[in-house]
């Protein structure tokens, strides 16, 4: 079996997707997005699991997530393609929904991954290629041709934008991220998450420069009526 390298398992995870379902977190990522709450998932590490043995753990919950599924999220599956498409083929026999959580930055097989992929959570980083390099280091043309694979295939899309005080929280910015989400097909649901600092103190442990230390938090509040000003654009 094909092996790959994961940070942990959550088994009765209740946001990534519909139902009750167990969520992957699996590791590596190209992008350094700075307000990110996992930096221990940045670097792949050393493969850890078999597809098989993944998904003998994952049996084990299988009465609680009939009405759930499975979530890979991370870092960015997107970077073991190889390993998640072995995953999602063991899934499938079981009949067991598949979400993917990704920013759509991988290194191609997109076709091979996503015939296996239920539903996309798909996680919007910035609604420009300016601000998007600003905000990741990364380049936002991988993402765009994610998108345009996902819509070919008529995947099943929920959309999730980070609100970020003085980054994405402005009026001009909503109506960048209206346009930029036009690109995106079959979308049942879009989610503004308020920015945060719960993975401030891995910064610390890992030795790593917290860009955002000084960055006040996205009220809850505020976020839900920058949602309603969007949703009435």
């Amino acid at each position: 079996m094909v092996k790959g390298s994961i940070d942990s398992i959550e088994s009765l995870g209740l946001y990534d997707g519909p139902g009750i379902r167990v969520v992957v977190f699996m590791n590596g990522c190209k992008l350094r997005c700075k307000y990110c709450h996992n930096p221990e998932m940045w670097h792949k590490c050393e493969d850890n699991i078999t597809s098989s043995e993944l998904i003998n753990k994952i049996r084990r919950f299988k009465g609680y997530i009939q009405n759930g599924g499975v979530t890979f999220s991370g870092g960015e599956p997107l970077l073991q393609p190889e390993f998640l498409i072995s995953c999602c083929k063991l899934l499938k026999k079981d009949n067991i929904h598949i979400a993917l959580d990704t920013a759509g930055c991988g290194i191609g097989r997109y076709e091979d991954i996503l015939k296996y992929i239920d539903l996309i959570i798909f996680d919007v980083k910035h609604a420009d290629a300016t601000g998007y390099h600003e905000l990741t280091g990364g380049n936002i043309i991988e993402s765009e041709k994610f998108i345009e694979v996902a819509n070919k295939m008529q995947k099943k899309f929920w959309v999730r934008q980070v609100i970020v005080p003085g980054i994405t929280d402005s009026d001009e910015y909503l109506i960048k991220l209206k346009d930029y989400i036009k690109k995106i097909h079959n979308i049942e649901k879009i989610e503004f998450l308020p920015y945060h600092k719960l993975g401030s103190e891995k910064y610390e442990a890992l030795n790593i420069p917290n860009q955002y230390l000084d960055k006040e938090e996205m009220d809850k509040g505020k976020c839900e009526e920058l949602f309603q000003k969007f949703i009435n654009l």
